[in-house]
């Protein structure tokens, strides 16, 4: 009756993840991407190209020791060119490697933007033609879109989102960041590494506000070792592209009244799903003002054979989990039983330095009323840390005080987003304080980070437990016979 079993609407992690399911499993599958790469927006402007830009700057301009805040010597500052070119390299070797594993499974990559004529029939847009598409299941994995700014058009110059920032002809000297969320985060470390001066404006009280409080407070004071200009609990009145002897600049006004000049202005204030497109009610479906869908725990949407995944159906938006939940949904429209997506994922923030973290923060145990204690290691006291010159790395457990269960980890600095999957397995598990303390990790590693704060956490319960004795003892002394 179909064209395809199933139809992907867009390549990215959601849609590549659940095609190659749906074809393992005998499928018929198509992709339909309108990007220029295959890969979708994480691999063309997001996540790929975010990070690569990241490590260029470290290669080409930081020293190493940049990534824990401390002034070190530099190389001549790189062009924008040399930048970019680091990130184009990577760009396309991803997206080759993604076409070749959409070929391997025989899936057929249709490019063009596609729109629903009915729940089973897609119209798909390309460049010199158009064609009709059926698929008895359809996935929408469009991804999002950056929100852009109001009163004000982003022209990819003076005012820019995280979508056009990579196509700068040359690096500005000055750089209002507007949003402290992720992105605007990372963008700005990265400028501020650089030797740009930037400036963070959020209306919110701090930046990142889910994130552990102790590893933001590092966080910000790490920055601001490199110029950063927090403006916090500030919001943005205005913002308007002026004429300044002979260069275009863009000048903020904010809510108190304060004025920020720059020369270029990164709008980074949340993303938009990009399902405008689509002719949604052709479908029977309907977008929420944020342009995202509502889907059920199977990844269904209110019409059963359509799906979505990813991005375009909100938290937690990560790369990795979207890819799971592409996966999760292709097993549930072909019927192949799958162990839903665990709870405990990990978030990483690559900034510079970078952050990560799985499981509780102290301000959500704090609130729900958990006994908790932390245990604390500082880059500075572990070998490894001492080798890579960072001495401002923090690493943070947190363990329930009775049940000595893991309930958290929390790190900022170096390889901090490949050394919390440790924490993740063991938060997985149900393992806690007993594995830290009796498990030997490899010398000298960040590792080692585990069991310096297994002790520092094991010293502070036993400390509050002596305590707690003695006062039961002298209670019971004093009791009346």
């Amino acid at each position: 009756m179909y064209d395809f079993d199933l139809i992907c609407i867009g390549s990215g992690p959601a849609g590549q993840r659940a095609a190659v399911q749906a074809s393992k499993l005998g499928k018929r599958v198509a992709i339909i991407e309108k990007q220029t790469c295959i890969g979708g927006v994480c691999i063309e402007t997001g996540t790929i190209p975010s990070k690569t830009f990241r490590e260029a700057v470290r290669r080409l301009y930081a020293d190493p020791g940049i990534d824990h805040g401390t002034p070190t010597a530099r190389k001549a500052r790189p062009s924008m060119d040399q930048l970019i070119a680091q990130v184009d390299n990577v760009v396309a070797k991803e997206s080759e490697t993604v076409q070749d594993a959409l070929s391997r499974n025989d899936i057929e990559v249709i490019r063009g933007r596609a729109s629903f004529e009915d729940p089973h029939t897609l119209v798909v847009d390309g460049i010199s033609s158009k064609r009709r598409v059926s698929g008895a299941n359809i996935l929408i994995a469009v991804g999002t879109r950056p929100a852009e700014p109001r009163g004000i058009a982003a022209d990819g110059k003076v005012v820019v989102t995280s979508d056009s920032l990579l196509q700068l002809e040359k690096l500005p000297r000055k750089v209002a960041v507007v949003g402290a969320g992720v992105i605007g985060i990372e963008y700005a470390s990265m400028f501020a590494a650089l030797g740009v001066q930037v400036t963070i404006i959020d209306k919110r009280p701090r930046p990142l506000e889910f994130l552990d409080h102790e590893i933001v407070d590092e966080l910000v004071h790490q920055m601001r070792k490199q110029d950063v200009t927090f403006r916090c609990g500030d919001g943005v009145s205005s913002m308007e592209v002026v004429e300044h002897g002979g260069q275009r600049e863009g000048l903020i006004e904010l809510e108190s009244g304060k004025h920020v000049v720059a020369d270029m202005i990164l709008f980074s204030v949340g993303r938009q799903g990009a399902t405008d497109a689509l002719n949604l009610p052709a479908a029977g479906l309907e977008a929420d003002d944020r342009g995202r869908l509502k889907v059920n725990d199977d990844h269904q949407t209110s019409v059963s054979h359509i799906y979505a995944a990813g991005d375009v159906i909100g938290y937690p938006a990560l790369a990795a989990t979207s890819s799971e939940q592409g996966r999760l949904a292709a097993c549930h429209m072909f019927g192949k039983e799958a162990q839903p997506m665990g709870i405990h994922f990990p978030i990483g923030i690559y900034a510079i330095p970078e952050i990560s973290m799985v499981g509780k923060t102290e301000e959500e145990l704090t609130a729900a009323r958990v006994p908790y204690e932390t245990g604390i290691a500082r880059f500075r006291e572990i070998a490894r840390g001492q080798i890579l010159g960072d001495d401002s790395g923090m690493f943070k457990m947190i363990f329930h005080r009775d049940e000595g269960t893991l309930l958290g980890v929390h790190c900022i600095g170096s390889g901090a987003t490949e050394l919390i999957h440790i924490g993740q397995a063991v938060i997985g598990l149900g393992g806690g304080l007993d594995y830290f303390l009796n498990t030997v990790f490899n010398y000298p590693t960040l590792a080692e980070c585990y069991k310096v704060a297994a002790f520092n956490a094991a010293n502070k319960i036993q400390t509050v437990q002596s305590l707690k004795q003695r006062k039961a003892a002298k209670a019971e002394a004093e009791a009346p016979a």
